[in-house]
């Protein structure tokens, strides 16, 4: 499943508990969003060579290879869900031009502790990731009867 799939389905999860709570059965507002830009550049023909390299594909066996599309992938794509009522804090961001990926996510733990997830990738390093966890100090809510 592509990222920009997953990002789909966890915003419609969000506006689905969005929902939930605001037909009565939770507590407070959730708030969730998201925002996808695709700059793909327009479709080029890519002329492709059979799995053995000798154009042994898709065309019979003739030696020609077959013809393939490529658009250079670049979007940007951006997603927050916040609810009080489950605790439930996360936020991504993610940009790809071409072969280089850049992004940051935050997850709030039920400790209490945030995890930020800072990562890049491209096809001459790799991908790296640098996990951060930061605590926050957490007041219990003392109920008055």
């Amino acid at each position: 499943m592509t990222k920009k799939i997953k990002v789909l389905c966890i915003a419609a999860l969000a506006a689905v508990a969005v929902a939930y709570h605001d037909n009565g059965h939770g507590h407070g507002h959730a708030f969730s969003s998201q925002h996808i830009s695709r700059h793909d550049g327009p479709a080029e023909v890519v002329h492709v060579q059979g799995h053995d390299g000798k154009g042994h594909g898709h065309d019979g066996g003739h030696g020609h290879g077959f013809i393939d599309y490529y658009a250079h992938p670049k979007y940007e794509f951006d997603y927050k869900v916040e609810d009080p009522h489950t605790g439930d804090k996360k936020h991504q961001h993610e940009y790809r031009d071409g072969d280089v990926v850049k992004g940051v996510y935050s997850l709030h733990e039920p400790d209490g502790s945030v995890r930020v997830v800072e990562y890049h990738g491209d096809k001459h390093s790799g991908f790296h990731a640098d996990v951060k966890h930061s605590t926050h100090h957490i007041v219990p809510k003392h109920e008055h009867h």
